[in-house]
């Protein structure tokens, strides 16, 4: 498994997607009815979570609230969508944290699908088929709609956020709330994988709606001392208080 080598890391990282949201149901909703938009109100980054969505949060701050104190999130970073935002915030009154410890970070927001945004698969081949046609060529990893961002573009972003976690979060335990694309992009990042890696990571399943993946600082006082997955996508706190467990991706970037 691999690791890095050295401490200056937080002691425990957990990387979740939020609950499901309202925009999650839309989705499945137009995928299932052929249609081409999905049919939401709201801007992406002002749709809510589900009722769903609202348990699933609950059940992830009950499932750190049930740890000691003192292996429980001391700060939580979240995308400012709200979403997430929204999933943060039960999380930390779970377990007690002061709102002035949850920090909104732009950096962590979706991946823009610039003007794919809203379009069903279908509605993507049928309106875009030279988009489609490209995206298929270059793939998912590499392909840039107009407007939007690839997943190097994700990852670009990301870069910075780790220095922030290794400059001011040594030894600290950060609890990341962001989304499917977000949480694929870290692992990239902190288990050193290469495009085939990640892709094959996402084609074996969806992140689940408050799906954990942690990592850890281990033998923090030894000169092996490294930093490492500990489990992807563990689904423990929806077990907790029996949430169902959803996958679906928050907007489709055509077939995996």
């Amino acid at each position: 498994m691999p690791a890095f080598a050295h401490t200056d890391w937080p002691a425990r990282l957990w990387i979740a997607r939020h609950g499901q949201s309202a925009g999650n149901v839309a989705r499945d909703t137009a995928e299932a009815g052929g249609l081409p938009l999905i049919d939401i109100k709201t801007r992406d980054a002002d749709t809510p979570l589900s009722e769903l969505g609202l348990q699933q949060a609950d059940a992830m701050g009950a499932w750190f609230a049930n740890m000691p104190r003192q292996q429980r999130p001391a700060i939580i970073f979240t995308s400012p969508f709200v979403r997430s935002q929204q999933t943060a915030a039960a999380v930390a009154h779970a377990i007690g944290l002061d709102p002035v410890d949850i920090r909104v970070d732009e950096r962590l927001r979706e991946k823009e699908f610039g003007i794919l945004d809203r379009y069903t698969k279908h509605g993507i081949l049928t309106h875009f088929p030279e988009l489609a046609e490209q995206r298929a060529l270059v793939g998912k990893f590499y392909f840039r709609p107009p407007g939007g961002e690839s997943w190097c573009d994700v990852i670009l972003r990301l870069r910075s956020v780790l220095e922030v976690l290794r400059r001011d979060h040594v030894a600290d335990r950060v609890l990341i709330v962001a989304h499917q694309v977000i949480v694929n992009c870290f692992r990239y990042l902190l288990e050193h994988l290469d495009e085939a890696a990640i892709l094959e990571i996402d084609r074996h399943a969806d992140v689940p709606n408050c799906g954990l993946t942690e990592y850890a600082l281990e033998d923090i006082t030894q000169i092996s001392a490294c930093f490492r997955l500990v489990a992807a996508n563990q689904v423990a706190p929806m077990q907790l208080l029996n949430a169902a467990v959803t996958v679906a991706p928050d907007q489709p970037e055509g077939p995996k």
